[in-house]
């Protein structure tokens, strides 16, 4: 007897709700990794730093075009990866529930 699995709305919602949730965490790699001075030098640990960074920076980049980070003093604080979890978190939602149905 040949058993046929059917991909339901749900299953799809929660998919799209899981590569949500890993670019999240990816977000959240990348801005805890902009306070570190320079890269490491275990090559395993600055391939997956640069794999993280060109993953998470050209969306990213929309947010700092429209907010440039602000001078403190030597430094600068970005808000723009908040800005952009927000939007992505919202926008998340909606594209998840519409797919629940």
């Amino acid at each position: 007897m040949t058993t046929w699995l059917a991909i339901t709305r749900t299953d799809v919602a929660d998919y799209v709700n899981t590569l949500l949730l890993v670019y999240l965490v990816l977000i959240f790699i990348r801005i805890l990794t902009s306070w570190i001075p320079r890269m490491p030098y275990n090559r395993y640990l600055a391939a997956f730093l640069k794999f993280v960074s060109d993953v998470t920076d050209p969306y990213l980049n929309l947010f700092r075009r429209i907010m440039p980070p602000v001078r403190m003093g030597p430094g600068a604080l970005d808000l723009s990866p908040i800005v952009a979890t927000f939007v992505l978190i919202i926008v998340g939602q909606i594209v998840v529930n519409l797919v629940q149905g």
